[in-house]
């Protein structure tokens, strides 16, 4: 999953993902990331197509490149996992592997999914992150919110991190909410927020900078990740 989010990907997606995206609280190495969309669909076919992500996540975030080899076993202890076929070769056997990108922690039908483990470039980091899919019932049809918080150390700039990780994760849930009928209208993009800013938060924050320990950037966490 989020396989994608090496060196420049993670900048380019943290500009260009959906305007849905917003990182609504963050921390030194801790963030939180809230994403909305609203849908035409019942809470019954929304369930039934969010524990199906092979229908709808993004291929350009998996790790075997293909979205069908991902399924979630919505019980606890249940898996989200992708499976990586084997790479059959004329001159050897291939051996096929598999990824877990999250532990099922929670699973009531029709109302919450609740899943443990870090997404795509976090999973190399000894943080711990809980993404809450919660569903509930609207006169449009099924509102579904995707919130992920993090915490722990990171070899990264929180706030890059943060917008790139939530960018994927709004992409994901645009994506869903596509198949199941989006009614929504989109968000204002946060970088309209930040350019609205008063110069004296941004002063703030160029002097918070300074004084901040000097941590590793995202592209020299990932330089030798392909």
């Amino acid at each position: 999953m989020l396989k994608s989010i090496v060196p420049a990907a993670v900048l380019a997606l943290a500009v260009s993902a959906p305007a849905q995206a917003e990182v609504v609280a963050q921390g030194n190495g801790s963030f939180v990331t809230r994403d909305r969309a609203v849908v035409s669909a019942d809470l019954r076919e929304t369930w039934l197509k969010l524990i199906s992500p092979g229908e709808w996540w993004d291929d350009a975030h998996t790790w075997s490149g293909d979205a069908e080899n991902m399924s979630i076993t919505p019980q606890g202890g249940g898996c989200f996992c992708e499976r990586i076929p084997a790479d059959e070769k004329r001159d050897e056997v291939g051996l096929a592997g598999s990824v877990e990108h999250m532990t099922v922690i929670h699973a009531s039908p029709d109302n919450v999914l609740r899943m443990r483990g870090g997404l795509g470039p976090l999973q190399s980091e000894p943080v711990d992150g809980v993404l809450t899919i919660a569903l509930s019932e609207s006169k449009e049809g099924t509102v579904i919110v995707f919130e992920y918080v993090v915490g722990g150390y990171m070899r990264f700039e929180t706030p890059v991190i943060a917008r790139a990780v939530d960018g994927v994760m709004s992409q994901q849930l645009s994506h869903l909410a596509e198949l199941l009928g989006r009614v929504d209208e989109p968000k204002k993009p946060a970088e309209d927020k930040a350019e609205e800013a008063p110069e004296e938060s941004e002063a703030a924050e160029e002097e918070a900078e300074e004084d901040a320990p000097e941590r590793e950037s995202v592209d020299e966490a990932f330089g030798d990740i392909e």
